[in-house]
């Protein structure tokens, strides 16, 4: 397996990361079993989900500007590759 077959893997993998982030950050916060708790803890526990969807969020965004980089350094790569490939041998050797 070549760096660009890796860096492909790589890509997918973090595509699918992404989408388990977008569920986290889909959860709801509040749920039926916080009417019991004391105020203290019912606020702690918001604050340590919000901070935790906020993560999920940041985290998900930073993947993919990496997957659209990656993918740009790629692309740019075969291009430059089927470049050379169409150069005769005069035109490889010119300077």
């Amino acid at each position: 397996m070549n760096n660009i077959e890796l860096k492909l893997e790589i890509i997918k993998a973090g595509k699918k990361a992404v989408q388990e982030l977008i569920k986290v950050a889909n959860e709801g916060i509040l749920k039926k079993d916080l009417d019991g708790l004391s105020p203290d803890i019912a606020a702690d526990r918001l604050k340590n989900a919000a901070a935790s969807k906020k993560l999920a969020i940041f985290d998900a965004f930073e993947i993919l500007s990496k997957i659209e980089e990656e993918n740009n350094m790629i692309d740019k790569s075969n291009v430059e590759t089927k470049a050379a490939s169409f150069k005769g041998f005069a035109e490889g050797r010119s300077k």
